[in-house]
């Protein structure tokens, strides 16, 4: 199998991505992160957590979303849910969907 980005570039990627997401967000009183389930979730765990740290914030509004039964394989029963997690109005917010594609 190749291999895309080594550890180093994959973080040196997601920082960059923190990076662009501050820019357009400031400091994300307005915006939230939130990860789609279950493998954008990994790479949204890394970023919400960079985010914060580089804006010094204690809280950032990040949640988790499971998407399975919007699928347009959901039928084939092959994909088991995963936990939704948002405990926070996305009401008149800008809302950061992060995902592994």
């Amino acid at each position: 199998m190749k291999t895309l980005l080594d550890h180093n570039q994959l973080n040196i990627t997601l920082q960059r991505l923190a990076h662009q997401l501050i820019e357009n967000h400031l400091h994300f009183n307005d915006t939230a992160i939130i990860g789609i389930q279950p493998r954008g979730v990994l790479l949204s765990d890394r970023i919400a957590a960079l985010v914060q740290k580089i804006t010094k914030q204690k809280h950032i509004d990040y949640g988790r979303l499971d998407i399975t039964f919007y699928r347009d394989d959901v039928s084939q029963g092959i994909h088991i849910p995963k936990k939704t997690d948002i405990e926070f109005s996305i009401e008149g917010r800008n809302v950061v969907l992060i995902d592994d594609v």
